[in-house]
């Protein structure tokens, strides 16, 4: 199943998910020996590769991060090439002033606020999911 493609179906099927803990972001270089089960994305860049992970799971191994997130999981099942929920979910938190970082994997879009704004961020996606049922 390839996920929907329809803005509105989109934001009114948001249901978003505040997952329990605190996330960072960190950098390793490529030779960096890590278990897969306990790093939630992994994204290779020319300057090393960046690793999300829990919180704690850092700490233990000493990695330095400058960004502790929360992560919110949009359960509506998104297309890769569905055009605009990206931009409608971040410029929602932007009036609100929440930084965020998006992560789109398969089947479903995953934002990661500062812990500081997390239920504010839920607020957020909530009434942006409540005013787009009014427009269907």
């Amino acid at each position: 199943m390839s996920g929907e493609t329809d803005l509105q179906k989109l934001l009114t099927g948001l249901q978003p998910h505040l997952h329990d803990g605190e996330y960072v972001f960190v950098t390793v270089a490529e030779t960096f020996e890590f278990d897969r089960q306990e790093v939630i994305c992994m994204f290779r860049e020319s300057e090393g590769t960046t690793l999300v992970l829990p919180k704690a799971k850092a700490d233990a191994l000493e990695l330095s991060y400058d960004f502790v997130s929360a992560w919110i999981t949009l359960q509506v099942h998104s297309s890769l090439q569905a055009v605009g929920l990206t931009a409608r979910v971040s410029t929602a938190l932007a009036k609100q002033r929440i930084s965020c970082n998006v992560i789109a994997a398969y089947h479903h879009d995953h934002i990661f606020v500062d812990v500081k704004d997390a239920g504010l961020a839920m607020q957020v996606l909530t009434a942006l999911t409540g005013s787009n049922r009014d427009e269907c």
